[in-house]
């Protein structure tokens, strides 16, 4: 646990190994709290060095976590735009297309982000009819991630940034505002931390040159404990669960018959020009990752 919390504070998950272990750093807190308490309950334990030193650990690993459980101050101005969106790991084409189909037309989406989406997956999704719900399509499954969307989609393509894969972005037009989305996939920490490192920061590149009306949401395959993630956010982005104070929200993995999800990977993530109005995670037949929906409020100019 005192480890777990030392690579939290220092980053060194950074291009290492560490970045697999770090997901624990939640439970690893809640372990320390339960520690405290028992040291407390038992006298035996009861010695002033073991329950400083043990309260001292709890303190700090609890009040890393709080701010993500305590909404932020949100002020949604009075005829603001909502623009409400999705995002979808596919398992490499596994997912229901009809139970996708469903989701998009109970949450009414706007901008669908998939992930994992095969050839054989956007036929799939075509024959389920999605084309009609969500007409304007930005599909590349060569590149592992595409958009859907109901809203005609502008500037839209892989962007070159220097990622494992090229994630496809698009512009859509919001209440005469123009909001630009990219559907990520980053390279996952276990398969090779230093790639996955340079994925995210080539995305703190994107983030930094796309401006406050920017919508980054999709796999990341970190957690609010990872440095580059903090480092994404630190380019000007809000994570809509910890805005919402929705802060230990889990979708991976989700298809455990026995396991329940564990931690969050798959993010909404948005500039200072929107503003989190809710945020969920919905379960699909056929993908090891829940799904993330949120609504967002478009601010208007000025």
């Amino acid at each position: 646990m005192f480890a777990l919390l030392m690579v939290r504070l220092t980053g060194l998950d950074a291009g290492s190994a560490l970045a697999v272990p770090v997901v624990l750093f939640p439970y690893g807190a809640a372990l320390s709290v339960l520690l405290l308490v028992a040291v407390l309950a038992v006298p035996a334990l009861r010695s002033r060095r073991t329950v400083a030193v043990v309260a001292l650990l709890a303190v700090a690993q609890v009040a890393v976590l709080v701010p993500r459980f305590l909404p932020d101050e949100r002020h949604v101005p009075a005829g603001a735009t909502e623009l409400r969106v999705a995002t979808l790991n596919a398992h490499v084409g596994g997912v229901d297309p009809r139970a996708v189909l469903r989701l998009v037309r109970a949450e009414r989406i706007d901008v669908l982000a998939v992930q994992e989406l095969t050839r054989d997956g956007v036929a799939a999704f075509a024959e389920a009819g999605l084309g009609r719900v969500l007409p304007h399509q930005e599909l590349h499954p060569e590149n592992d991630s595409s958009l859907y969307s109901r809203l005609p989609l502008t500037h839209a393509g892989p962007l070159d940034a220097g990622t494992t894969w090229p994630q496809t972005a698009a512009e859509v037009t919001v209440g005469g505002r123009t909001v630009r989305l990219v559907a990520v996939h980053t390279y996952y920490p276990l398969g090779d931390p230093g790639r996955w490192t340079r994925d995210f920061t080539a995305l703190t590149s994107v983030a930094r040159d796309s401006g406050p009306d920017t919508v980054l949401l999709g796999d990341f395959n970190a957690s609010l404990d990872h440095a580059p993630m903090r480092a994404l956010l630190a380019a000007g982005l809000t994570d809509t669960h910890a805005e919402l104070g929705r802060g230990w929200a889990r979708t991976w993995p989700a298809d455990r018959a026995l396991i329940p999800p564990l931690v969050q990977l798959d993010h909404v993530l948005h500039g200072r020009g929107l503003t989190g109005i809710s945020v969920g995670e919905r379960t699909l037949p056929g993908t090891d990752h829940r799904a993330v929906v949120a609504v967002l409020a478009v601010r208007p100019a000025g």
